[in-house]
């Protein structure tokens, strides 16, 4: 999607909504791009984003009317399953659903697991999907409608440690990214950084246990526990990033 645009189709999108009193959607959206089309939304009006599943890094943004407040997101899961040996990634899907020729941003989050993926779509593109794929790559696969719980891991990570002086904003992404406390403050001010997938532009925002943290060109991270103190009493914040 780019990016640039991105306030104007929500702008639209905004008037439709209010002219046909029915939610209007759009995405999927990166973090970044959510960042973004959240700015377009004054104090009052209703909207909404989900991906599909709690924790979804790509999310469909819903432009919602008064009298909306849980939307059925138009998103369909798709499962994937193969044999355990067969080594697919999650480039293999993507090829995979690109090559039908359809548009990235009809395609939400791809969890691969063992013999096993879930891709979340449009609702629109899902039997479109279902009659054009049956290999991904050399490899047969079965397609079914739906996910059965737990879901693929999709993203390996790496556990870290760093301390930090406060569990401010600020001071927590200057330390996950390794920059200044001044280039972190900025990089929130510009929208560049989101808390489990919504924008905060706010630097005093506290960062408590499993909030997941992206941050635009630096990577993502989770919070894993930030209640222990070291022996100068900084506060040791313990996080996943994903590789």
């Amino acid at each position: 999607m780019d990016i640039k645009l991105l306030p104007a189709r929500i702008d639209d999108l905004k008037r439709l909504c209010a002219k046909s009193n029915s939610p209007k959607f759009i995405g999927f959206l990166t973090a970044d791009e959510l960042a973004v089309g959240l700015k377009q939304f004054k104090f009052g009006d209703k909207h909404s984003h989900f991906g599909g599943y709690d924790g979804a890094e790509r999310v469909m943004l819903g432009i919602l009317p008064e009298w909306c407040d849980k939307p059925d997101f138009p998103i369909k899961a798709i499962t994937f399953t193969y044999r355990a040996c067969d080594r697919l990634t999650h480039r293999d899907f993507l090829g995979a659903l690109m090559a039908l020729g359809i548009n990235r941003e009809t395609i939400g989050d791809i969890l691969v697991g063992e013999g096993r993926a879930v891709a979340f779509v449009s609702d629109d593109i899902s039997k479109f999907v279902f009659s054009g794929i049956n290999k991904i790559g050399n490899v047969g696969v079965t397609l079914t409608e739906g996910f059965c719980e737990p879901l693929p891991q999709g993203s390996k990570k790496q556990s870290l440690v760093v301390t930090v002086a406060s569990t401010r904003l600020d001071c927590v992404v200057a330390a996950l990214c390794g920059i200044s406390r001044k280039e972190a403050t900025e990089k929130i001010a510009d929208g560049y950084v989101s808390i489990n997938s919504s924008a905060v532009i706010k630097t005093t925002a506290n960062i408590k246990a499993d909030d997941k943290i992206a941050v635009r060109k630096k990577g993502k991270f989770e919070i894993t526990a930030c209640d222990e103190h070291s022996k100068k009493g900084r506060i040791i914040l313990k996080y996943d990033k994903y590789l």
